[in-house]
């Protein structure tokens, strides 16, 4: 997929047209409606587009100076396109905007062409995805997960290469956490940057217009045009641009970080640490505790009300429209009063005033943009407190008005993207992005998932399970991928359990310990399940550190396995006892 730049500069060239760029775009966007056409909304129609390229491919013929010229790019359907309704997909909502967005506008002008509007959690509210009566976008890399939300279907367009880039929105983190699972640049501008003017509010006060992109020299070109104070909103602000003179990056204490069982993605975040460190960077573990509780405020505080204030005539006149997670969320906010909405801003301005002095120890937060990721029917079974978990390190970060940059830094076995955020002072967005171009790219993107991406568990066996030991045909009748062999982080013990026909190991995690042989193989869910369902006591399946630093499913044991064991460790692994 080529970049915003290298579309523009062919138009501007001469080398292509704006009218075979937009071909090629309606080509890809055709084949990929195969696999998901539910992250649009509404398309021009072909001819519609074709006659928009013609017009900007005779602008450029008359010598106008176009920066994207020719660019397709896509537009969260809370944003106004002129032509084609706005819904916040919501059906019985949606209305025909006389114009586009200021934001859509400013893009248009600079030559680029708005190809259609793309899917989101309704009215903006979530985290996921999968709260639209329009279906449910998925992970770009595995149809079974999540694309992230509320932007949905933007981060999915850009993650499949349809356009270079999209407009999305963030409140509480919906331009990031799809950035990070689509393994995109998603730029999250300070509050007031870019214009809200013609966007459908969900809380009017911290609404930004957002951006997701391949890298982060389309970043900063767009952003370049779109940003800009605008009298017409309320909320626009006429920010300079702050510098990032430092190399401080705050990251949160080890305790403050939930990972919610991923263990990938525990891994992911200290390796981009560590990648990190060695641009330079120092890292300076900080007490995230006020970010943490200001969080909570978004959802557990008053400003649920002003969810509430934006669709009150909906929830009067059309309660049963609205998705019934969303409805449930928004309806809270009818019960708050003055007093508390008071006492809310008074919490606030409490935690904002802690979270200055951080900015007098670092420079930048270096954070996970989101702590782990889940399947679609997960989050159908349980979605508000699944959803919650993506917020961790998202909510707090237009309620103390930071801007923030979302990077790629890396992808799951399963092919799901993580990644991280940086965050600095309002007015630090082009410094960010900045930082984002040190940072780049570097992680080969997964082959894009048709449907048929198996879910797989990686697996540590030590003992009888081995390559060549009897209990090995286990793993083979489950079609098991060999993986690697490897060792175990130096903190474990090895024993031969006393009485075991055949004989049996016990791995104990033990500080004192050593470093023990491995193999590490790949099952499926389903066969994982049925592999652990034959694990007999007292050994179990637990949770294995190797000497990589990450962690994978093994064989651990039970206390009374010890009863009796001939402690093994110094051999270094079963092939070497079973040689003896």
């Amino acid at each position: 997929m080529h970049t915003a730049r290298e579309l523009a500069a062919r138009v501007r060239a001469g080398s292509a047209s704006a009218e075979q760029v937009m071909r090629e775009t309606l080509s890809a966007i055709e084949a990929y409606d195969a696999v998901q056409p539910q992250a649009w909304i509404s398309r021009f129609a072909p001819k519609q587009l074709l006659a928009m390229a013609r017009a900007v491919d005779a602008r450029v013929a008359a010598g106008e100076d176009l920066p994207l010229a020719g660019v397709p790019f896509a537009v969260k359907d809370n944003i106004d396109v002129a032509g084609l309704p706005t819904t916040a997909a919501c059906p019985t909502f949606a209305y025909e905007p006389e114009a586009h967005a200021h934001v859509v506008q400013c893009l248009c002008s600079a030559g680029a062409i708005p190809v259609g509007k793309t899917n989101l959690d309704q009215f903006a509210t979530g985290l996921n995805g999968t709260r639209s009566p329009y279906g449910a976008p998925s992970c770009v890399f595995n149809l079974a997960y999540v694309s992230g939300g509320s932007s949905s279907g933007s981060a999915v367009v850009v993650g499949a290469g349809l356009v270079p880039f999209a407009l999305g929105t963030d409140t509480a983190g919906s331009g990031r956490v799809p950035a990070a699972f689509n393994g995109l640049l998603g730029h999250k501008p300070s509050k007031g940057r870019w214009s809200t003017t013609g966007l459908v509010p969900a809380c009017r006060s911290l609404d930004c217009v957002s951006l997701f992109t391949r890298d982060s020299a389309d970043a900063l070109l767009i952003d370049e045009l779109a940003a800009g104070f605008d009298p017409s909103d309320a909320y626009s602000r006429a920010l300079a641009d702050r510098p990032i003179t430092g190399q401080r990056l705050g990251v949160p204490l080890p305790h403050q970080r939930p990972w919610f069982g991923d263990m990938e993605a525990e891994f992911l975040y200290d390796q981009a640490l560590g990648r990190l460190e060695s641009f330079g960077f120092t890292l300076h573990p900080l007490d995230f505790a006020p970010l943490l509780e200001a969080a909570r405020l978004l959802y557990s505080g008053p400003w649920v009300a002003e969810r509430t204030a934006a669709l009150e005539p909906m929830l009067r006149d059309h309660p049963k429209a609205i998705d019934p997670t969303v409805r449930e969320i928004v309806a809270a906010g009818e019960s708050l009063t003055a007093v508390q909405a008071f006492r809310g801003q008074y919490q606030l301005m409490a935690h904002a005033r802690a979270a200055e002095s951080l900015w007098n120890q670092v420079d930048a937060l270096a954070v996970p943009t989101s702590p782990t990721i889940y399947r679609i029917a997960e989050l159908r079974a349980e979605p508000i407190a699944l959803n919650s978990h993506f917020g961790v390190f998202t909510n707090f970060v237009n309620l103390l008005d930071m801007a923030a940059v979302a990077l790629p830094a890396g992808y799951r076995h399963n092919c799901a993207g993580f990644g991280i955020s940086l965050f600095a002072p309002a007015g630090t967005d082009r410094a960010l992005l900045q930082l984002a171009e040190t940072w780049g790219n570097p992680y080969p993107r997964p082959k894009l998932d048709t449907g048929d991406h198996m879910d797989s568990i990686r697996l540590a066996v030590v003992g009888a399970h081995l390559e060549g030991m009897p209990l090995h045909w286990q793993l083979t009748s489950r079609n098991a991928r060999f993986v690697a062999a490897t060792e175990t982080a130096p903190s474990y013990k090895l024993y031969a359990m006393a009485e075991s026909v055949p004989p049996k190991p016990a791995l104990v995690h033990d500080t004192t310990g050593a470093a023990i042989k491995v193999e590490v193989y790949e099952l499926g869910v389903a066969e994982f399940g049925s592999f652990v369902a034959e694990v007999p006591p007292p050994l179990a399946i637990g949770t294995v550190t190797l000497a990589d630093g990450s962690s994978v499913k093994g064989f651990v044991a039970e206390p009374r396995a010890l009863i009796g064991a001939e402690d093994i460790t110094h051999l270094g692994g079963w092939r070497a006892f079973i040689a003896r």
